[in-house]
């Protein structure tokens, strides 16, 4: 799920487009602070890595993160501090859970747009 889409096009700018692979497509939020993304994980999963990919005038500098286990109560995680560039950049962690949100609390972009073409979650079963 995800807390809004830009003209609300999801065809052109729907979250799907965060896990398709392709350079071409984008996650693209629209107007207003604190966006979000989160993840449902159909059983528990040992996350060792995120990776995000925003585009360049259109990321987060403050991201917190929250995760939980079925039937319990979400556990704040550290927060990422990522920088407003095109690069892959990758955070490390190790932590069982179910699902897992991520809140862009500081868009660079000054409507509050966020951007994102690829987000991943690396880790085991």
């Amino acid at each position: 799920r995800v807390s809004s889409v830009l003209n609300r096009d999801v065809k052109q700018f729907g979250k799907k487009h965060m896990f398709d692979g392709s350079e071409e497509t984008c996650w693209n939020s629209a107007e207003g602070t604190c966006q979000w993304v989160t993840l449902h994980f159909p059983r528990a999963v040992k996350v060792s890595q995120l990776h995000i990919q925003f585009q360049g005038g259109f990321s987060s500098q403050l991201c917190t993160l929250e995760g939980s286990r079925a039937g319990e109560e979400p556990v704040k995680l550290p927060v990422l501090y990522p920088e407003d560039t095109n690069a892959m950049q990758i955070s490390f962690a190790q932590l069982v859970l179910d699902k897992l949100k991520i809140t862009f609390e500081k868009s660079t972009d000054f409507f509050g747009r966020i951007v994102v073409y690829h987000l991943g979650v690396l880790g085991e079963r």
